[in-house]
């Protein structure tokens, strides 16, 4: 069985460990949702990982509804990324940009007024960041058919301005309560059309968007994100297994390069009425490479490919105190805890402060 520090072939690329960076959004984008330069150095500290899948990217402004998040619809943006994919490459990583649709929990405030859009008219509980502080949610109005090729068209257009921008591939947010799990799970999607109801129709706007994908830059560049259960921003199904095992089936013909499977623990940290990973019986639906993700430690890691559940893992909050995390793993060195009050500023504490190991202890920017 692999070790984590193995190579793995991830379609294009060839990831030279097993311990990758998961998508964390950091909030240190403009508030035209611009990369800063601050960004590129962030990455760029982290680019021992296997491969780095970026924080989550709006593809449109109808799609990004989350403050100081960065966009790819723009050339100023496009421009802004190419600085943080040259410093990832410089310092001999790799990077792929995560591709957003928000859906029902973009609030009005960033759409001009506009009702944000979903599989159906639903509503997300609790409340929204907002540029004026949490505001509630939004009714979201139901995409019509008519429009739902322009959201494939939107995709395929932010995933060529990722590689122009210099990114190695895309990964499709499919998880967490956003628009394609809106569709996806039977608490937000009471359509009666191609897009609802049986577990085929439910699946086929996530065929459609990666099908999309992997017309627009390769399958072999594409990845998908999906969160196989529980309840996260109001999405569940009541019978999850079977929804994400036509999923991953359906993914498993396009021939995508990973899946990406976000399965948090069972104590109710990340949302409520988590069942048993669900990883090992959808595992045996994808031909390619499984990728793991949420609160592993090195040894869960390590036990979860020796049983074959997963190829690689990826660590989200670990890195962002341990900007050195595969090393701090390989040589068993202790781990720095993270600073939570500082996960979404606009500032560089918190963000570029955290020493490698070795090091001087971190230092506060003035």
């Amino acid at each position: 069985m692999p070790t984590l520090f193995d190579p793995i072939r991830l379609g294009s690329i060839l990831a030279p460990n097993r311990i990758l960076m998961a998508p964390m959004t950091r909030a240190r984008g403009t508030r035209d949702h611009v990369p800063t330069p601050m960004m590129a150095d962030y990455y760029a500290q982290r680019a021992s990982a296997g491969l780095i899948i970026s924080e989550a990217i709006g593809i449109t402004p109808q799609g990004l509804g989350w403050p100081y998040a960065a966009g790819l619809w723009s050339a100023e943006q496009i421009a802004g990324w190419r600085r943080v994919t040259g410093a990832v490459h410089a310092a001999g990583g790799r990077i792929v940009a995560q591709l957003w649709h928000m859906g029902r929990v973009v609030h009005p405030s960033f759409l001009g007024g506009a009702q944000p859009v979903s599989s159906s008219v639903t509503t997300a509980p609790g409340h929204a960041h907002t540029y004026a502080g949490t505001r509630p949610y939004a009714a979201a109005r139901a995409l019509r058919r008519d429009e739902i090729p322009g959201i494939l068209t939107d995709f395929q257009t932010a995933a060529r301005n990722a590689i122009e921008a210099g990114f190695d591939g895309v990964q499709l947010h499919a998880s967490n309560g956003y628009l394609i799990d809106q569709f996806l799970r039977d608490s937000a999607n009471f359509r009666d059309d191609a897009y609802g109801g049986a577990i085929a129709n439910r699946v086929r706007l996530l065929r459609e968007v990666t099908q999309a994908l992997a017309d627009a830059v390769g399958a072999d560049r594409t990845g998908v994100r999906l969160s196989p259960n529980g309840e996260t921003q109001g999405v569940r199904d009541s019978d999850p297994l079977p929804v994400f095992i036509a999923a991953a089936e359906a993914l498993s013909l396009i021939g995508i390069a990973h899946l990406e499977l976000r399965e948090p623990p069972l104590d109710g940290t990340f949302g409520v009425g988590y069942l048993p990973p669900l990883a090992p019986l959808i595992r045996p639906a994808f031909k390619g490479p499984v990728l793991l993700n949420s609160d592993f430690g090195a040894a869960r890691a390590q036990a979860d490919l020796d049983a074959g559940i997963g190829d690689a893992v990826t660590f989200g909050r670990p890195f962002i105190a341990n900007p050195d995390l595969p090393r701090r793993i390989a040589e068993g060195l202790p781990l720095a805890a993270d600073d939570r009050a500082t996960w979404f500023t606009q500032g560089a504490d918190g963000y570029l402060d955290y020493p490698p190991a070795g090091a001087s202890a971190r230092l506060r920017s003035a």
